[in-house]
């Protein structure tokens, strides 16, 4: 059995990496660390586990395991690691922007892999460290990987992208409060996106411009995301390269129809569709930001780190109505 800790547990993001963590047939969940929520069992933050584990959330000085996933906020991963003892042996899968960028992927004698496995699996499966991509990053480039590689991103990319509250984390502001959030539409941060810059280093070495327009839906969880841009292939030969990059991939998937979000809430998939209008290429992308763009992901990237079968713990299924 691989033991596994969680540093930061009482988040969304968190309680989701602990469920599928307790659904994986080959982890023994050690610890999950929350200074908030120190003492209080699991199931006292998420209901949802009530039944599933009679773990408390601790925070331990015996940091002795297999894997450590680190869930804390944006800068917060890097000041643990400073002072955290974590045995070198420990492999860390850090869910932060911290390591992301490649200019920040190196510490403490570590190196950050960049943990889509769609892109780096061979990295992957010999790495000790891993950079978790963000949610939005995960969707774009996952729609944009196949024409990267064939050098085929030549013009401008335009992005339209609605994430769900979850998206904004378990810290109250007014755009999280359900009388602003229910039946209304936003965008946010245009232009100037946190996860643009992994994108563009994800599809390099493409020196176009990426335009990207965030936005808030009024649902708990998901990302559908609409990309476009010009291109000369036809449809048919689109759909050709993406069927071939993808044919290793088992959560990423071409569809025959037009994608929507319930489709994989709950699952660690990427429904990916194609149009092609006069001269540009029309692509929907849809995931769970809590699976695909988190903690499902997080599990995909340690089932590689320790020679798992990728699917491992995470055949789960969508409830669509």
């Amino acid at each position: 059995m691989i033991k596994a800790g969680v540093i930061g547990a009482a988040g969304y993001t968190g309680g989701e990496l602990i469920r599928l963590l307790l659904l994986h047939t080959e982890i023994e969940l050690t610890f999950a660390q929350s200074e908030s929520q120190n003492g209080k069992f699991i199931y006292e933050i998420h209901k949802d586990l009530f039944g599933q584990t009679d773990l408390k959330f601790s925070d331990p000085l015996d940091l002795q395991v297999d894997v450590i996933f680190l869930c804390k906020g944006h800068g917060e991963s890097k000041k643990y690691l400073e002072k955290a003892l974590i045995p070198y042996q420990t492999k860390i899968i850090d869910l932060s922007q911290d390591f992301r960028w490649q200019e920040h992927s190196s510490f403490q004698n570590r190196k950050f892999i960049y943990g889509l496995s769609e892109l780096n699996k061979e990295k992957l499966q010999v790495a000790d460290s891993v950079a978790n991509p963000g949610c939005f990053a995960t969707a774009i480039e996952l729609a944009l990987l196949p024409l990267a590689k064939k050098g085929l991103l030549q013009s401008s990319i335009h992005v339209s992208a609605t994430t769900g509250s979850t998206g904004a984390g378990q810290s109250l502001s007014e755009s999280t409060h359900f009388s602003w959030r229910s039946n209304n539409h936003s965008s946010y941060k245009e232009l100037d996106h946190q996860h643009e810059k992994e994108i563009m280093e994800t599809i390099a070495p493409f020196q176009g411009e990426l335009d990207l327009i965030p936005q808030r839906g009024a649902f708990t969880r998901g990302i559908h995301a609409t990309i476009y841009t010009e291109i000369n292939e036809d449809l048919m030969q689109l759909n050709s390269i993406y069927t071939s990059y993808y044919n290793d991939s088992p959560f990423v998937h071409l569809t025959p129809f037009v994608p929507d979000v319930k489709m994989v809430v709950n699952t660690n998939n990427c429904f990916l569709h194609l149009t092609k209008k006069k001269n540009k290429v029309i692509i929907t992308s849809v995931i769970d930001n809590l699976i695909k763009g988190a903690a499902g992901q997080a599990i995909q990237n340690m089932n590689l780190l320790f020679g798992k079968n990728e699917k491992t713990g995470l055949t789960l299924k969508p409830s669509t109505f």
